[in-house]
């Protein structure tokens, strides 16, 4: 997916969040700022992607500050805040549907994680994951026929506090094939990463795990690693968590085997959708 006109505004904002989180040093902070603006100034074209930009503008900012991790404060809280709210939903989802259509029930928790989002405050997201999923895009119905004829599926995840609501979905999904969780190898804004998941302890549950190769948000193809490559390549289906996946994989000829579970919460990816900003989407592509 190509830059639209709200995407400046949205990663200039990226880029002050990220050194504000980075460095109390206001010296280093500015600097920080300075040059992750330029670089999104020089490159800013609605014919570029906006997922290399970012990850060059946060790139820069782990530099200038010496901070190879700003958010991991924030993806500690999250973590946290993600733990409580997943027991709170798996209990409602097991009272409210005991028994019946497993699969639908375990996407609509993971797609509940996905309205996570650092750049909204703690209150606001709780309010936001306790909400009820409903899809607007909704394919969840094929999903299972998928996972029939797979053999191997690659999980892509998005934002570090999901990977509690991921795990139901992907050992319901080991049910069918063999399932790879594929993570960050190293930090980029609050996404999930190898370190997050072994502090997490939950990586022997997860099973196979393994990154991109970049740090990147979603994944930028060109810098992915070769193993990455291949297995993505040799995946029946590609299950993409988050919009960073969407935008990533809509660029691609659509084959049948890209499922996005997401929630649009901003207007260019909602309108690239064809859906209301902030709607559920469960999508086969």
């Amino acid at each position: 997916m190509k830059l639209a006109p709200g995407c400046y505004e949205c990663l200039g904002r990226s880029i002050h969040q990220a050194a504000e989180l980075a460095t109390d040093d206001l010296s280093l902070r500015q600097q920080a700022i300075s040059q992750a603006m330029k670089i999104l100034d020089d490159e800013f074209s609605y014919r570029q992607f906006s997922l290399g930009i970012a990850a060059k503008i946060h790139e820069i900012v782990r530099e200038v500050t010496h901070n190879s991790d700003p958010y991991r404060a924030m993806k500690k809280r999250e973590m946290a805040l993600a733990r409580q709210l997943y027991a709170e939903l798996s209990l409602r989802a097991k009272r409210s549907n005991p028994c019946r259509d497993e699969l639908r029930s375990v996407l609509q928790l993971a797609a509940a994680g996905n309205a996570l989002d650092f750049f909204k405050d703690p209150g606001s997201v709780r309010d936001d994951v306790r909400e009820p999923v409903s899809f607007v895009l909704d394919d969840s119905g094929q999903l299972e026929a998928k996972l029939k004829d797979a053999s191997r599926v690659l999980y892509l995840a998005d934002n570090a506090g999901e990977l509690y609501f991921d795990l139901p979905l992907v050992n319901c999904m080991k049910r069918f094939a063999h399932v790879t969780y594929v993570v960050k190898p190293s930090p980029v804004q609050n996404d999930l990463t190898l370190a997050d998941i072994r502090r997490s302890g939950l990586e022997a549950e997860f099973g196979t795990v393994t990154s991109t190769g970049v740090a990147s948000p979603g994944i930028v193809f060109s810098l992915a690693s070769a193993q990455f490559k291949r297995e993505f390549e040799s995946a029946d289906l590609v299950f993409a968590k988050g919009m960073g996946h969407y935008e990533a994989l809509s660029e691609l000829s659509p084959e049948g085997r890209f499922f996005y579970c997401l929630k649009a919460k901003c207007r260019p990816v909602a309108d690239s959708l064809g859906v209301p900003i902030n709607s559920y989407v469960a999508m086969l592509q």
